[in-house]
């Protein structure tokens, strides 16, 4: 592979790459069953969101089903959640960051405060991406297992799903993201914004396990994020009773600070 342009992921050593245990994503069935004995599932502990809004991205590969689980905790607990639209998370980013934004407009439109977004590995980085591009609209963000500072930090069976992927979609394969996403024009300002820091303030939370079967923990370790490590798989953090707590602490939290930046706004609206 040739060298790329200083915005795309591969334009830097990959020193953080090294081989997961994937094995141990065979955990998830018994995440998912421990979730459902959880407290945390019927609610308990968990402040209510108050009509929140929040946009859940799924990660690679993956659908808008495979946050089903969580998305029906969020409603049950006070939120308004909205899926990505996605059947798949494997378009071109360029695109889908458009779309996604989208969503995210009509979102707080109609719900009239700014929103949470959940992103799961990939997409945590089109959740940082919205944050970056919006942040009128984004009250924090939450990354599950998102290789931030390293997209291709995956285990090699996974990066060759991801070089399969981006053949078919070169070949012509719609919906599909391609090798030109990576050298082209059409994902430069994609990967430009996700290699940037949040402003100053922003919300940003980045889950992630030294367990996990896919991605190297480390490259979640996102230096303008506040860091909580849980034990899990990767593709188990949609349903681990643990993520879940330390969700509903990242949510409470973007809302306190959503809360005091609205509060000097009432008040300039009362006096007039």
């Amino acid at each position: 592979m040739r060298l790329v342009g200083a915005n795309t992921p591969f334009s830097t050593p990959p020193i953080l790459r090294h081989r997961p245990p994937i094995w141990r994503e065979a955990r998830l069935g018994l995440e998912a069953a421990a979730l459902l004995r959880d407290p945390v599932w019927r609610g308990r502990g968990v402040e209510d969101g108050g009509g929140m809004p929040v946009l859940l991205i799924p990660g690679f590969l993956a659908g808008d089903g495979s946050l089903g689980l969580m998305t029906q905790w969020l409603r049950r607990t006070g939120h308004h959640t909205r899926k990505a639209g996605m059947h798949a998370n494997v378009g071109c980013s360029g695109t889908w960051a458009r779309r996604l934004e989208e969503r995210l407009e009509e979102l707080v439109e109609r719900q009239g405060r700014r929103a949470a977004i959940i992103g799961q590995s990939r997409g945590g980085s089109f959740a940082k991406v919205l944050a970056r591009r919006r942040p009128d609209l984004v009250a924090g963000m939450v990354a599950l297992g998102s290789p931030q500072l390293d997209p291709l930090a995956i285990h090699p069976l996974v990066r060759l799903q991801v070089l399969a992927v981006g053949a078919l979609g070169t070949l012509g394969a719609p919906g599909l993201f391609s090798h030109g996403c990576i050298r082209g024009d059409c994902c430069a300002d994609f990967w430009d914004q996700a290699a940037k820091p949040l402003r100053r303030g922003a919300g940003f939370v980045s889950i992630y396990s030294r367990s996990d079967g896919i991605v190297d923990w480390r490259s979640c370790l996102d230096p303008c994020a506040e860091h909580v490590e849980i034990d899990s798989s990767h593709v188990g953090m949609g349903v681990n009773p643990d993520c879940y707590r330390a969700i509903a602490a990242a949510l409470a939290g973007f809302r306190a600070r959503d809360a005091r930046r609205r509060a000097p706004l009432a008040a300039v609206t009362r006096a007039a």
